[in-house]
């Protein structure tokens, strides 16, 4: 059930409060928004259990966001950092149901104050921020459809300091090397098309320096070889 407009402002400016109160070094429980999300979080939980798919879980979790994003908009805009549970599963959930800038937003936050993910959650906040993004990128290529370059760009910004393994962060080279080659059609030369064809080199050069195995190297190939073309054109 969708909340009403009273509902949100209270959970809003109640949540703004409350994390404006708590110390970093504390968690946001015992807090009643807090409370409250944290006692739907667990009813929505119980509902994403009882699908097996993954898609479908994927779905509900758009369906059930709308419910928590004024909490999170309160806390993103007061808090201080303090530990808060129903903030990282949300960040996740967002990123699973295709919503990364929103997702990116609370990451933003996370990443800031060193907030700790829940202990189902085996990676590390820019580990899973980077690969989640990567592979929803890496994805939609392969599809045939397009990513937006800038949110990808912003994963990479937020995660640049974040420790990870070298094949996570190649991933994600990989894929800003694959969306920018993406922007540049081969059959029609553009010299002004020669910019996303150096960024994307930078990129795929950096992935194979990670992990060589990462799947760049043919792509990297072709963009070596579109960039000659178009030094050619050009002179």
């Amino acid at each position: 059930m969708a909340l009403s407009p009273a509902k949100r402002h209270f959970l809003r400016v109640t949540a703004a409060q409350e994390a404006a109160t708590t110390a970093a070094d504390q968690p946001m429980a015992g807090s009643g928004a807090y409370e409250l999300q944290m006692a739907q979080l667990h009813q929505h939980h119980q509902q994403l259990k009882g699908i097996q798919s993954t898609q479908g879980k994927e779905e509900l979790k758009a369906k059930l966001l709308p419910d928590y994003a004024p909490y999170v908009a309160g806390v993103l805009a007061s808090g201080k950092g303090a530990q808060d549970e129903v903030l990282t599963t949300v960040m996740v959930w967002r990123l699973d149901a295709g919503d990364y800038r929103g997702g990116l937003d609370i990451a933003a936050y996370v990443i800031e104050h060193g907030l700790t993910m829940p202990d189902r959650f085996a990676r590390t906040t820019g580990c899973l921020v980077a690969e989640e993004v990567a592979e929803a990128a890496l994805k939609a290529l392969k599809a045939g459809g397009t990513f937006d370059l800038g949110i990808l760009a912003e994963a990479d910004r937020l995660t640049a300091g974040q420790d990870m393994p070298d094949e996570v962060r190649a991933k994600l080279m990989l894929a800003l090397g694959r969306v920018a080659a993406a922007q540049v059609d081969p059959e029609k030369p553009n010299t002004a098309d020669v910019h996303s064809l150096e960024v994307a080199r930078h990129f795929l050069t950096r992935a194979l320096e990670l992990h060589d195995k990462c799947g760049g190297k043919r792509d990297l190939e072709l963009v070596d070889r579109q960039l000659k073309k178009h030094a050619g054109t050009a002179s």
